[in-house]
């Protein structure tokens, strides 16, 4: 997961990166719950449940680069059937995490991060 990103940025960076993460995956958590309980059927349910699933990926910043391509395509799904423009802006919001990464306060910063390795000259 390293090779996806170049810095898991830290300090302002990270935080424009986590509310970008938080921007995104609440109100897909929210709206893709509501759908699928109103939508009641199993396979109806499918796309909602997606749409959950990204959204919880991208709020703990765990495989961010999935979460924000199944988010991207949800929401793009969404354009296609009919829905408002605000998909549109959603679905660049998912690409535009996918592509940059999650940032230092995340779940993936924290398995794939920076290793350091502590070299001392070990005096005689």
């Amino acid at each position: 997961m390293q090779r996806l990103y170049t810095t898991f940025p830290n300090e302002w960076p990270g935080a424009g990166l986590l509310l970008l993460r938080l921007a995104e995956g609440v109100p897909s958590v929210v709206e893709g719950c509501t759908n699928a309980w109103r939508s009641g059927a199993a396979l109806a349910a499918i796309p909602h449940a997606v749409d959950v699933v990204s959204g919880l990926l991208l709020l703990a910043g765990f495989w961010t680069p999935i979460g924000g391509v199944l988010q991207a395509l949800v929401e793009f799904a969404n354009v296609l059937a009919g829905a408002g423009y605000e998909h549109v802006v959603r679905a660049m919001i998912g690409l535009s995490v996918a592509m940059l990464g999650p940032g230092a306060w995340s779940v993936d910063a924290r398995l794939f991060g920076r290793k350091r390795i502590d070299v001392t000259v070990l005096k005689d």
